[in-house]
């Protein structure tokens, strides 16, 4: 997101919309495919399980997102519009507006409504059992993690620049396309700390973290960042 702010104040709309795209793409199937894959290795011996409900609001998200996105496109490229251009743009903004909702009954629904579900499988009985051997201790305090969340966010935000800034040099010097940057490079160096700590948790047997992390970052670009952004 911090990079599609940088891109968007240069002008660069197109390479915004393709590391979105690029975002959802590197999510779904190159973070959550490793996950799988590493958490499969180290604990080859049991089978790992995750909460089903959880991942099928995630999904239905996911479907209302390509409906959502595709509709417009369709009408944009069928020339089928009754006013053209109106028509188009009526559309979008209709989309835009009902996934916006969507996403914050989501949020309503995951916070308020039925946090229980979200719950990590196993989870209730661990706190039953009382054994404090299994639990992790804390590495630091919370606002310790917030205090480095903040100097990291604004470390990020000053190396996104550079890296916007250097798009179309790198283009140019390695006889790279744009697009191939845009939707495959870039998401992978923004979405870094994502696809480590998803493969972490998998590797701790947390599949439910790791779903969070992979599934709802992609629902959160899909039904938030690109409906803000377009």
């Amino acid at each position: 997101m911090i990079i599609s702010i940088y891109a968007l104040n240069n002008g660069m709309i197109r390479v915004v919309q393709q590391s979105l795209l690029g975002s959802i793409l590197s999510n779904m199937l190159l973070v959550l495919g490793c996950a799988f894959f590493t958490g499969g290795i180290v604990h080859c011996n049991k089978d790992q399980v995750f909460n089903k409900a959880a991942a099928v609001v995630n999904s239905g998200l996911l479907l209302m997102a390509v409906m959502g996105l595709m509709f417009p496109a369709v009408l944009h490229f069928t020339h089928s519009e009754l006013h053209y251009g109106r028509s188009e743009l009526a559309l979008s903004r209709f989309s835009s507006c009902i996934m916006l909702v969507a996403y914050a009954g989501y949020l309503f629904f995951q916070l308020k409504s039925q946090h229980e579900l979200y719950k990590p499988i196993g989870e209730e009985e661990v706190a039953n059992e009382n054994d404090s051997d299994d639990e992790e201790a804390s590495e630091i305090t919370q606002w310790e993690a917030i205090s480095w969340l903040a100097v990291l966010t604004v470390w990020v935000s000053i190396l996104s620049g550079y890296l916007v800034d250097a798009i179309q040099g790198a283009s140019e010097s390695m006889n790279m396309p744009v697009a191939f940057i845009s939707v495959i490079l870039l998401p992978i160096v923004g979405n870094a700390a994502e696809h480590a700590s998803a493969i972490m948790f998998a590797m701790k047997d947390k599949l439910d973290i790791t779903l969070g992390v992979a599934i709802g970052s992609s629902t959160q670009i899909s039904m938030f960042v690109v409906i803000i952004w377009a």
